[in-house]
């Protein structure tokens, strides 16, 4: 996704209070490990044609609770840490 469209996607209030709705909904749990979840991930990546998009964008069934190491192994596969790469906690890509 474009960055301009990702930075303003995700610091609107809007996508803020589902993030936090889901999160809490969901008691911060990593739906993939059990750990504590610090990522509301989108099952669906997010980019132009589809970011403004409800049904894609705030739908509680396209979302996920993750932990920060099972969001780095959706987007890197197993070798993430191999490859010293991570997400922060905003989810920006940075290297380890």
């Amino acid at each position: 996704m474009a960055r301009s469209v990702e930075q303003s996607f995700y610091r609107t209030s809007k996508w803020i209070k589902c993030r936090n709705g889901y999160m809490a909904s969901q008691h911060y749990i990593c739906e993939r490990c059990g750990g504590l979840a610090t990522i509301c991930h989108h099952k669906v990546w997010l980019n132009e044609s589809n970011v403004s998009d409800p049904m894609i964008t705030y739908n509680w069934d396209k979302l996920e609770a993750l932990c920060h190491n099972c969001h780095n192994k959706e987007h890197f596969g197993s070798g993430v840490i191999e490859a010293g790469l991570s997400f922060d906690e905003k989810g920006n890509l940075i290297k380890i």
